[in-house]
């Protein structure tokens, strides 16, 4: 089967199409980004050029394969939904393989692009025909979905409607920023006003130290500049002690250069932004961002931490918060994080970010659904152990 399944433009389907696996090098690149752009509430990280960032850098396999539903060729050229995913050995399997949506350190969001429009409960009853196949009608394990959005919530919606078996392995609250009229209306509104007191507190006396300033990158050399700056600040901090940061290893570097490039050959959604926070000549904080549809993702952040006791980082994620009211380059700041993050006390908005464990029918199975979430909670409590013996040493 080819793809994108050429038809006539702007003509609804009367059925659900039959959605296929294909691999991602398959897919014709202006259908994908076409996609991109007219999907229902899009996030950045099925994006074409985030997903060929991590290919072309390794954190992706190169065979890389998707699910994809075709339809008419109209505002989304000829792809309807798509989301590339692996088979894994899992502790929820067995130690047998399962599905899960492609992941890796730099993707916080795993919902399935999905066309908007009339058409939308078919596109994602043929998705999820097309998981169960994808699949072998394994288990999926499923972190990152915000299930209150329209692509989540449908998602388990289409799920229900073919019978699958769905349990919560965990969820929590994470913080996002709708923009308000105006600067001034969010500061009225904020629920925690002593946070923002505290932080005009630590900008004065940032600012006792020299001149600050607020700059924005979004293509070219100040583009490329503000990303080594980022890079650098990472390095030259615990991630870069511990390895994690991106500069840290080749593979993530050359993610990081291939994602935050906007030029002829690397062209598409979604839109990238580097803010930093100067101190007279010296970048004392940076942060990458991804802009999909109306929704800036606030991917990373960096800071000197020989400032850390004036929080140079949240200072600068304030000035994004003003930067958003006074330009509108977006509607939305996603924090992109996971629980506890500082922004928390910044952004007073939240979204509910699960992991589910999704069963189709027919599905065979050596433990009941509840069960395997049980291992796989296991697994989180080992996880959060081990973290919290290693931050202790």
């Amino acid at each position: 089967m080819g793809l994108p399944l050429r038809r006539s433009p702007h003509v609804a389907l009367d059925a659900a199409p039959e959605a296929a696996v294909v691999p991602v090098s398959a897919l014709e690149s202006g259908a994908w980004d076409a996609l991109a752009l007219a999907a229902v509430e899009p996030h950045p990280f099925y994006a074409r050029r985030p997903v060929e960032a991590h290919r072309a850098s390794g954190l992706a396999p190169a065979d890389l394969a998707a699910v994809v539903v075709p339809g008419p060729m109209g505002v989304s050229g000829g792809l309807a939904a798509l989301l590339p995913f692996v088979l894994r050995a899992d502790i929820a399997g067995l130690g047998a393989a399962i599905a899960q949506p492609f992941l890796s350190p730099y993707v916080t969001a795993s919902a399935p692009l999905v066309a908007d429009g009339p058409d939308l409960d078919l596109r994602l009853d043929a998705l999820v025909a097309g998981l169960a196949r994808a699949s072998g009608r394994r288990c999926w394990r499923w972190p990152l979905l915000a299930v209150e959005s329209r692509p989540g919530a449908g998602l388990l919606a289409a799920m229900a409607r073919a019978g699958w078996q769905i349990a919560t392995v965990a969820s929590f609250e994470r913080p996002v920023l709708d923009r308000r009229a105006s600067h001034l209306a969010f500061l009225a509104d904020h629920p925690h006003k002593s946070r923002l007191k505290d932080l005009r507190r630590r900008r004065r006396r940032l600012a006792e130290s020299g001149a600050l300033a607020f700059e924005t990158a979004t293509e070219g050399p100040a583009l490329e500049q503000a990303l080594d700056a980022f890079l650098a600040l990472e390095a030259a901090g615990w991630k870069g002690e511990a390895g994690t940061a991106l500069a840290s290893r080749p593979d993530s570097a050359r993610f990081a250069r291939a994602l935050f490039r906007q030029d002829g050959a690397a062209s598409g959604p979604p839109a990238v932004r580097a803010d930093t926070l100067r101190l007279d000549d010296r970048v004392i904080a940076a942060s990458l961002a991804l802009v999909a549809g109306p929704t800036a993702y606030l991917l990373k952040t960096a800071y000197d931490e020989s400032l850390r006791a004036h929080a140079p980082g949240l200072v600068l994620e304030d000035e994004i918060v003003r930067a958003l009211h006074d330009t509108a380059f977006a509607e939305r700041l996603d924090s992109a994080t996971l629980p506890g993050s500082p922004l928390e006390g910044l952004f007073p908005e939240r979204v509910r970010i699960a992991e589910i464990l999704a069963l189709p029918p027919g599905g065979g199975s050596l433990l009941p659904l509840e069960r395997r979430a049980d291992l796989a909670r296991f697994e989180h409590r080992a996880r959060a152990e081990v973290k919290r013996l290693i931050g202790r040493r």
